[in-house]
């Protein structure tokens, strides 16, 4: 299948199996799921062409920092054979975490055993995305390259249109592009709910401007708990504050929480020393609105195409979303260098399996997500994190 209308000489390569047969993989969206399926699977021989919307690593921000567990992202990175850099960049101390209540009172306190791994040490997303791309040859990714659509060919495999109207074929499609896949509607036409209001600021070179903040939120997280609303910070290598308020589902209009003015009329009341997390806040608050695809969402399977990580569960952003594109990336490279002869076969074993993981973690985060927000969430998540302590805060 040619590629000519591909722009700026860049081709489907094509990965050969042990026995010869070809198969031109194409994973759609370099985040950190597509980037660890692509790392996994050149580390089997097999290479992939990664398509990703951004122009360039730098484009935009990545979010804030993550913990990855030992069961499924740092076990993917371990098959990655990324686990020593993963240590050398990672943050035990970022496991600490402090929930208070709206007048500033201590709920729980968890410290972390000082430079241990053993646990789940916090990395910046933008810090594990760069070791990703660092580790991958360097025409992996291609930029610049937003999937619009994607066809059966009457041959096999897909044709993929881009913005801009410049297609290519493959014959393994993933889906790695996120909450609005394009690659789902393929395999089905589930519609997402509305679960949450998130709204994110950040806080700039905190320890010489604001040390008061930096003492308040500390090396790790800062949880401000109060009645169906959240104030939350979360401290990153680089010396910045991201700071996260969530709030219930309503009816009123995004823009409203553009306004840091309006924001702090939602947490009207509380000790000023927290919303001075607001207050000093670099730029105008951005809000986005937290979705969730339907618990025990799968689908009956078609030949050549599959889903990982938010594109094949999307569930609230408490603490396993990345951990599971990543744990995807791993089983799902791992079955198709075990049988490229037969990816239809390799991608039918990964789906089974993970539509199983997947449910029961579906469910923990609806219910985790559903007591962060409710009117007694400051008592429930004492409990939850006094019956749990070596659970740190979602950090998603």
């Amino acid at each position: 299948m040619g590629n000519a209308s591909l722009p700026y000489g860049v081709s489907i390569r094509t990965a050969y199996g042990n026995d010869g047969v070809s198969m031109r993989i194409a994973i759609a969206g370099g985040g950190l799921g597509g980037l660890t399926l692509a790392r996994i699977l050149h580390q089997h021989g097999i290479d992939a062409v990664v398509y990703e919307r951004e122009a360039s690593r730098s484009a935009r921000p990545q979010g804030g920092s993550l913990d990855l567990h030992p069961e499924s992202g740092q076990q993917a990175l371990a098959e990655a054979g990324l686990a020593g850099r993963f240590r050398s960049e990672a943050r035990p101390e970022g496991e600490e975490h402090r929930i208070v209540d709206p007048t500033g009172r201590t709920l729980v306190h968890h410290e972390p055993q000082p430079g241990s791994f053993s646990g789940r040490p916090e990395i910046d997303r933008s810090v594990l995305r760069d070791l990703l791309l660092d580790s991958l040859p360097a025409d992996t990714v291609v930029w610049r390259h937003r999937l619009v659509a994607a066809n059966p060919r009457p041959d096999g495999g897909w044709e993929l249109t881009f913005h801009g109207g410049h297609r290519t074929g493959c014959d393994v499609l993933i889906g790695a592009d996120g909450a609005r896949s394009i690659v789902r509607s393929l395999l089905t036409d589930v519609q997402l709910s509305y679960v949450a209001t998130l709204v994110e600021l950040s806080i700039e070179d905190v320890d010489r401007r604001h040390p008061d903040l930096a003492e308040l939120v500390g090396p790790g997280n800062l949880w401000c708990v109060g009645v169906n609303q959240i104030l939350a910070a979360q401290r990153l290598s680089d010396g910045s504050l991201r700071v996260g308020i969530s709030l219930r589902a309503d009816d009123r209009p995004i823009d409203t929480y553009r306004s840091k003015r309006a924001l702090l009329d939602v947490f009207g009341g509380w000790d000023p020393r927290l919303t001075a997390l607001i207050e000093s806040g670099d730029s105008a608050p951005l809000p986005r609105l937290i979705e969730a695809m339907p618990i025990g969402t799968c689908w009956s399977g078609r030949p050549g195409v599959t889903l990982i990580g938010d594109a094949a569960h999307l569930m609230p952003p408490v603490g396993e979303g990345a951990n599971q594109a990543m744990l995807d990336a791993a089983e799902l490279a791992g079955r198709l260098a075990a049988d490229p002869a037969d990816p239809d076969s390799a991608i039918r074993t990964y789906e089974e399996v993970m539509f199983t993981r997947i449910h029961p973690i579906a469910e923990m985060s609806a219910r985790v997500q559903a007591m962060m927000l409710s009117p007694t969430a400051a008592e429930d998540i004492t409990r939850f994190f006094t019956a749990r302590p070596a659970e740190p805060a979602p950090a998603d």
